[in-house]
């Protein structure tokens, strides 16, 4: 049995007399691909950012890598990686300049963040372009560092809010690559997407509709369940009735 990573037991979060995320509760192993998913406005991003360390829940038992969202945020916050979609990397500094900031963001010593800039520019094959700037470079370039700089300081969780967007189908294939030699070093893999052939590559899935978690299993099996051929049938019919 894989160890649990995350924990969510009842996470209720309002704001005022608005429920965004409505009694929540599921697990996410160590070394998972695990998609969550849902339309705008389901609850996605209010959860993530609990999970993540940015909000507390307003009642509920969350725990992150060992650590108590309501009460260890900032300790959340070191042993987890993020990227989103929308902000990751600096586009006024270089390659290298974003990641000796990621670096020190994240506490690494000076030694080892020179260290960890060599490793990642060489699996990246990214020597040709350390000092170019970010907003040089293509989109699915930037967003390939962007992961690798989520993992420079070895979490134990990476958090994935929608990396793919926006990018052509190749590099969307070689960025769940990446995802696929992450998750088998042993590290968790939370990813959010709108692209539902994505959700077929994952180990498991939730989907969320107004506030709650609707369905959670394999894709295989909710493929099962409701008599669908794709996970986006089985969204359709769940999250869109």
């Amino acid at each position: 049995m894989r160890n649990t990573v995350i924990s969510v037991e009842n996470l209720v979060k309002k704001f005022g007399s608005f429920t965004a995320n409505d009694n929540l509760s599921f697990e996410v192993y160590e070394g998972e691909i695990f998609g969550f998913l849902g339309a705008n406005g389901a609850g996605k991003t209010t959860a993530i950012r609990i999970l993540s360390g940015l909000s507390a829940p307003t009642s509920g038992k969350v725990t992150v890598a060992g650590f108590d969202a309501g009460k260890q945020a900032e300790l959340i916050k070191r042993n987890i990686g993020y990227m989103c979609q929308k902000f990751s990397l600096y586009e006024d500094l270089t390659v290298k300049e974003n990641i000796t900031l990621y670096g020190g963001i994240y506490g690494l010593s000076r030694s080892l963040i020179v260290s960890r800039i060599g490793v990642l520019l060489d699996r990246l094959r990214f020597r040709a372009f350390e000092n170019r700037l970010i907003s040089d470079l293509p989109l699915g370039l930037r967003q390939k560092l962007a992961f690798s700089v989520a993992l420079l300081h070895e979490p134990k969780i990476v958090f994935l809010d929608e990396p793919t967007g926006g990018v052509d189908p190749i590099t969307r294939r070689q960025f769940w690559e990446m995802i696929y030699e992450t998750a088998a070093m042993g590290i968790t893999i939370f990813v959010t997407t709108h692209y539902m052939d994505e959700a077929e590559y994952c180990d498991r899935i939730s989907i969320m509709s107004e506030g709650k978690i609707v369905a959670l299993d394999t894709p295989d099996n909710l493929k099962k369940k409701y008599n669908a051929e794709t996970v986006e049938d089985v969204f359709i019919k769940i999250a869109r009735p």
